[in-house]
């Protein structure tokens, strides 16, 4: 443990002019008082340490020494790859190697280079979760990451419905959508990809067993298709509607895009007030109904019977509501 902390005391020095007692300490997760001892250690060990005292001193390496420590793990240069998405690191266990990695990159750059990864992280950020949805990590979300880096079979419980399943996987790759992990992986003898969200696994156990990888497998292409199918199977009704110029700009924020655009592309020509009568696919009656409520008087519903029913009876309360 020392000796990871003084290695990464000697990159960090290395990566900037100077740094103070205090900074250190940050940086290490430790006291003061054990930076200082761990800089003496370093001095001891032959390594040029100095220490400028005073109000504004602090630690610097002296007459240009560079130590080839600089480089990568395997685990390190997978997770630089990452470094973008720092929560999505942290929630899978490799912060730690990450800031190992890019401490090293640093070490490694010429001086008018150094703040590079300074400079990036603050022009660009990238938040994964939606908005109004409070993120929540996976307990076994690591388990599952630490086999999808080794390619090591797991064994994994989870939810499907009422009851609990056990299944062996072959962990191909993990995906954070909207705040949401899910891991693609390939039934272990069944040969077929599937989907599965981590936060309903109950229970996951790895083994030592390794499983040879397709090669061919292309996770961004695999998810894409997989993620169309998805908002299609789930698109198993339909409803017959007229929409407003206004309304046929706005629904496809509110009704599944895609689907949207193709009904109002096959639509007929509008009417003398502009508006256009759209079939439109929808998950059901009752997510249609709070979906196309987001309009309000934009969109009118023709069919089924029980969906416009249910739409003038709002809007006789809306009336009665508003009336005073």
């Amino acid at each position: 443990m020392r000796a990871a902390r003084l290695i990464k005391m000697v990159l960090l020095l290395q990566s900037r002019p100077a740094m103070t007692a205090a900074e250190l300490a940050r940086e290490l997760e430790v006291s003061e008082r054990t930076v200082t001892r761990d800089a003496q250690a370093l001095s001891e060990a032959g390594v040029p340490v100095y220490a400028d005292r005073g109000r504004a001193g602090g630690y610097r390496l002296i007459g240009g020494y560079r130590t080839r420590l600089t480089g990568l793990a395997r685990s390190e240069a997978e997770a630089l790859f990452l470094s973008g998405v720092p929560g999505a690191l942290r929630e899978m266990g490799l912060e730690d190697a990450a800031s190992a990695a890019r401490l090293k990159v640093s070490a490694a750059l010429l001086p008018s280079l150094r703040d590079a990864s300074r400079t990036a992280a603050q022009r660009f950020h990238l938040d994964a979760p939606s908005w109004f949805k409070e993120p929540r990590t996976p307990e076994l979300l690591p388990t599952v990451a630490d086999a999808v880096w080794d390619d090591r079979r797991i064994v994994a419980r989870y939810r499907r419905g009422q009851d609990e399943v056990e299944r062996e996987l072959e962990p191909y790759g993990l995906v954070l959508k909207a705040g949401v992990w899910y891991l693609c992986a390939r039934v272990s003898g069944h040969g077929s990809y599937r989907v599965y969200r981590i936060d309903r696994f109950t229970a996951v156990e790895a083994g030592d067993e390794r499983f040879e990888r397709d090669e061919e497998f292309d996770l961004p292409g695999f998810w894409d298709e997989r993620a169309e199918q998805f908002a299609r199977s789930i698109l198993r009704a339909e409803v017959v509607v007229r929409v407003s110029p206004d309304g046929a700009r706005r629904l496809p924020y509110t009704v599944d895009p895609q689907s949207a655009r193709e009904a109002l592309e096959s639509a007929g020509a509008p009417d003398a007030d502009g508006w256009v009568t759209v079939t439109l696919p929808v998950e059901s009656e009752e997510v249609a109904h709070a979906q196309l409520a987001a309009l309000g008087p934009e969109v009118e519903v023709l069919a089924p019977k029980a969906l416009r029913a249910r739409f003038a009876s709002d809007a006789i309360r809306l009336a009665a509501l508003y009336r005073s």
